[in-house]
């Protein structure tokens, strides 16, 4: 959003559903918002709608801000999906942090 970039968003549940406009957000920062009013394949509840390019969204621009987990990572190579990182879990959130006695 702070530079104009332009996020290619697909619904790859529902790609040939009705085009319909769609404002598409996110949900770490209150300026979290990667599209307006664009054309995009009807999305429901359950769809998965894949960012092309997804800035700090991704594994690699990610961090811990207003402790958030980092994502999972999915490699799609010749139509097949694998995992290749984990979602992370509030343990992995708090793995670091150390509890200082008496403060």
């Amino acid at each position: 959003m702070f530079y104009g970039s332009h996020h290619e968003i697909i619904n790859i549940s529902n790609k040939k559903g009705r085009e319909r406009f769609y404002t598409v957000v996110g949900y770490i920062c209150e300026t979290d918002t990667f599209g307006w009013n664009r054309k995009i394949p009807e999305i429901s509840e359950g769809d998965l709608v894949a960012f092309k390019n997804a800035g700090a969204y991704c594994y690699a621009m990610s961090s811990n801000y207003n402790s958030r987990f980092r994502p999972a990572e999915v490699l799609i190579h010749n139509g097949k999906d694998y995992l290749i990182r984990k979602r992370e879990k509030l343990d992995d959130l708090l793995r670091n942090q150390v509890v200082i006695e008496g403060i």
